[in-house]
């Protein structure tokens, strides 16, 4: 269960009870599967794993835009199952532009399948050249009468090819740069979509390339006005930036979890590990750095949920900081627990693989570390 003495402050007593439902939820239904064999498996589980979540109602707080209540079923998920995890977060990424700028004919569309579990969400903004650039997306979307036209690629897609909508970042004005962008939700029937390859990773997780082959779209799909898109897509990523320092918190919680477990109980040179100061440096650095990057984590989110217009600097500071202290945790948790760390089956090895993309996706630590730098230059008036 998250640490909840940690965050109280950041909590109601809502919170707290949901605190443990979700994570007797992940416990009971999600800790004990195994992990998917092949990206075919990766591909079929997360379908199910779509429709558990969906009725166990652990999408409610997407379409509520709570974002402690989503830090906490991602911290709760995360340590149980790092593929539900992403299952959850692309939920998140593929509803919420839907949300905060979809009409009611879209909203009516695809929430309540979002939330019931039988409709899965994708979010495509990056391409073969561009990632964090988002102003060289090179997609396009083409206005004709009363549709669109899109054409171009897009890469390392999570739920590629298995989801049943996608929120597609295109540009209407290809020489206005960001202020030429637009999202639209295009459905995975749409004639001139198509799923192009499979993407593997070491971990389970759905990923590949889409393309749009001259691909029309009713205008209705668009969200929000021409133009529109960067602004959806960074106020998107903004507030859901501190759920993903809420999954590393929980991959991180599950390691050092297994670390302790592993020092209390494994002997070496006739005493346990946990009696050796140099594994208990290891345990104290690993404790400390989770309880940090949980205060930044939910300090961000409780910012959002009491009002806060935009949360950039606390969401970039929760989530680099949270994913790079996983890292560390987990890589720490392999160290302790020595060659049993190293085997696939263990779940330890299974977070060591799982952690890593999180300090990529959604903008890459160097990326928060510019916008960290960004804000706290612009607020003391200082030149860059």
């Amino acid at each position: 269960m998250p640490d909840t003495a940690v965050i109280r402050a950041f909590l109601d007593p809502a919170l707290f009870t949901l605190a443990g439902q979700v994570t007797a939820f992940a416990n009971r239904e999600l800790d004990s599967d195994p992990e998917p064999a092949d990206d075919a498996a990766a591909r079929s589980h997360a379908r199910l794993l779509l429709a558990r979540l969906g009725a166990a109602g652990w999408y409610a707080p997407i379409a509520e835009q709570h974002l402690r209540a989503c830090c906490l079923v991602r911290e709760a998920l995360a340590a149980a199952s790092p593929l539900a995890d992403a299952v959850f977060a692309l939920q998140a990424l593929g509803t919420l532009p839907i949300v905060l700028a979809g009409s009611e004919d879209l909203k009516h569309r695809w929430l309540p399948g979002v939330l019931a579990g039988t409709m899965m969400a994708a979010f495509a903004m990056t391409e073969p050249d561009a990632g964090s650039d988002i102003g060289a997306i090179a997609t396009t979307a083409q206005r004709d009468g009363s549709e669109y036209i899109l054409n171009g690629t897009k890469t390392l897609i999570s739920n590629a090819g298995i989801a049943d909508f996608y929120v597609v970042f295109a540009s209407t004005d290809p020489s206005a740069g960001n202020k030429g962008l637009s999202a639209f939700v295009v459905p995975a029937e749409t004639p001139g979509f198509r799923f192009v390859r499979a993407l593997t990773l070491s971990a389970p997780h759905p990923l590949g390339d889409i393309a749009f082959d001259n691909a029309r779209i009713p205008a209705g799909a668009r969200l929000g006005a021409e133009g529109d898109g960067f602004r959806l897509g960074l106020g998107t990523l903004d507030r859901l930036r501190p759920t993903v320092g809420a999954a590393a918190c929980g991959m991180a919680e599950r390691a050092l979890a297994e670390a302790l477990r592993h020092a209390g109980t494994r002997r070496q040179f006739g005493a346990p590990l946990s009696a050796n100061q140099l594994i208990q440096e290891k345990l104290a650095r690993m404790a400390t750095d989770l309880a940090a990057a949980r205060l930044l984590v939910y300090r961000a989110a409780w910012e959002k949920d009491h009002g806060a217009e935009r949360i950039t600097l606390e969401a970039a500071m929760a989530k680099s900081f949270a994913t790079e202290a996983a890292q560390r945790i987990v890589d720490d948790a392999v160290q302790i627990l020595g060659g049993r760390g190293v085997l696939a089956a263990h779940p330890v090895d299974r977070l060591y693989r799982s952690v890593r993309s999180l300090r990529i996706y959604e903008g890459t630590t160097e990326i928060q570390q510019l916008v960290i730098a960004g804000q706290l230059l612009k607020a003391a008036g200082v030149p860059r």
